[in-house]
């Protein structure tokens, strides 16, 4: 059995500092553990990007109020000093998992999700058709993407029901200027300020009652200025499952019953119409991208209808539309990791219950997964916070019957990824790279000389942000 005194620190390392990583690293520093005194905790954050905070940095859509608020929490937990963290610093290229285990005695995988989930029809390969994980990452700035995105279309279908589809239809339809109060990147604003954008449609499979986006992010939609919301009569229909829903589902109710508002407030005359729109279709289950030489030139969708529980069946009815863009926003899915199993099929790693399962079903002894990564891309940021609380758990359990590492210092992890010169980023450096960027936006001049108050002008550029961080 292992003895772990005060002479002897349990070290942690942490790999991914989005709120899945955050919230495990803070719970566990708040374990009666560690409070009483019992365990001297040593924990160290490890992070791909040179910035803290994956999703909430490079995963929502900058509009959303309620960013502020959780980033200032993750902020504040880690900027107690308890935590270490190593920004731009690749698991698998510039630490293997055997120098991880070498140098700490546990170590939780936080890596979230941030591929495209895969959809299966004809023509998805067609230019013109794009994956919506990879339009958010461009329009959050991600420094691993492409600086264009080729906004060419003016009427464009987002194929899914859930908040990323709502937040990627909502940005291709608002007007550039008004994202100018958010912390867009320049190269955002220039490419959606060229959009010759119209109509944008979002489709999803079931009805009204049964979407998967929230009250908040559906309200939204109708912020924006310029933007007239389009519904459609035949798409409104109830069957048993969806009336049972609205009676006891709060959260259904309000929805449908904005949905049902903004239908009946179409027909009010006196409106000035917008000079863009925005679509919602429901009861659509995409068939085909349809295409000209290469090009997407739009959709065929099949008709469906409710069966009486809220799932849906085919009615044989089929509807082209025409496009000359896609976005596919029908889920994440999970990258593997090196030396770690994975589950292709729904994305994450193997576990049970956050303890990290082998190739044969046996816990790996030391190996921990949390937030996406280890349950798939299913709930809201909150929910992560439970999720940590069953890892932690799991992790504080068989904490006494862990091998024993004989681990070197706290510095010699430092000394390892100087001697590979990696570049790595510190929470110093953090704190440097947010105040250029909030100085960027308290300085932001508009092209066109009007006045615009902006927190902060997002960093693009890897090799930038880590310049900055380093001064």
């Amino acid at each position: 059995m292992a003895n772990f005194s005060v002479t002897r620190p349990f070290r942690v390392a942490v790999v991914g500092s989005g709120p899945a990583g955050v919230y495990a690293a803070d719970i566990l520093t708040k374990s009666q553990e560690v409070t009483d005194g019992d365990v001297q905790l040593s924990i160290d954050l490890f992070e791909s990007q040179p910035a803290p905070y994956g999703l909430i940095r490079y995963g929502v859509a900058p509009d959303h109020p309620r960013i502020k608020g959780i980033m200032n929490a993750l902020h504040k937990v880690l900027d107690r000093g308890d935590i270490r963290f190593f920004g731009n610093v690749m698991y698998g290229r510039d630490l293997s998992l055997a120098e991880l285990r070498s140098h700490y005695d546990a170590v939780i995988f936080a890596t979230g999700a941030t591929k495209d989930a895969m959809l299966d029809i004809p023509g998805v390969d067609l230019e013109g058709s794009y994956g919506g994980a990879d339009f958010v990452s461009w329009y959050d700035g991600h420094p691993d993407v492409p600086r264009e995105w080729p906004l060419n279309a003016k009427e464009i279908a987002v194929i899914g029901n859930g908040n990323v589809a709502l937040d990627v239809a909502r940005v291709l339809s608002k007007h550039a200027d008004d994202m100018l109060v958010t912390e867009i990147p320049d190269n955002v604003y220039e490419g959606l300020k060229a959009s010759p954008v119209t109509d944008v449609h979002i489709f999803g499979r079931r009805g009204p009652a049964q979407v998967k986006f929230t009250p908040l992010e559906l309200r939204e939609l109708s912020h924006s200025r310029d933007v007239d919301i389009v519904l459609y009569e035949e798409d409104f229909d109830f069957d048993t499952a969806s009336d049972a829903a609205i009676k006891s589902n709060n959260q259904v109710k309000i929805m449908v019953n904005t949905l049902t508002n903004w239908l009946a407030e179409e027909h009010d005359e006196t409106r000035v119409p917008a000079s863009r729109r925005l679509h919602l279709h429901f009861l659509h289950t995409p068939v085909e991208i349809l295409g000209a030489q290469g090009h997407v030139t739009g959709m065929r969708f099949e008709r469906n209808e409710l069966d009486g529980t809220g799932n849906v069946r085919g009615t044989g009815e089929f509807i082209d539309y025409p496009f000359q863009a896609v976005y596919r926003a029908v889920g994440y899915f999970g990258s593997e990791l090196p030396e770690v199993d994975f589950d292709s099929r729904r994305g994450v790693i193997p576990n049970d219950g956050g303890r990290v399962l082998a190739a044969d079903g046996s816990h790996v002894p030391g190996l921990y997964a949390t937030g996406w990564i280890k349950r798939g891309p299913v709930g809201l940021i909150g929910s992560t916070k439970g999720d940590a609380l069953e890892t932690v758990g799991c992790l504080l359990e068989d904490r006494l019957n862990l091998p024993v590492v004989e681990h070197p210092g706290e510095e010699e992890i430092v000394k390892l990824l100087e001697s590979r010169g990696v570049e790595y980023t510190t929470w110093e450096g953090w704190n440097k790279l947010d105040a250029h960027e909030k100085h960027l936006g308290e300085s932001y001049t508009h092209p066109a000389g009007l006045e615009v108050s902006r927190e902060r002008v997002k960093v693009v550029d890897r090799e930038h942000m880590v310049n900055i961080s380093k001064k």
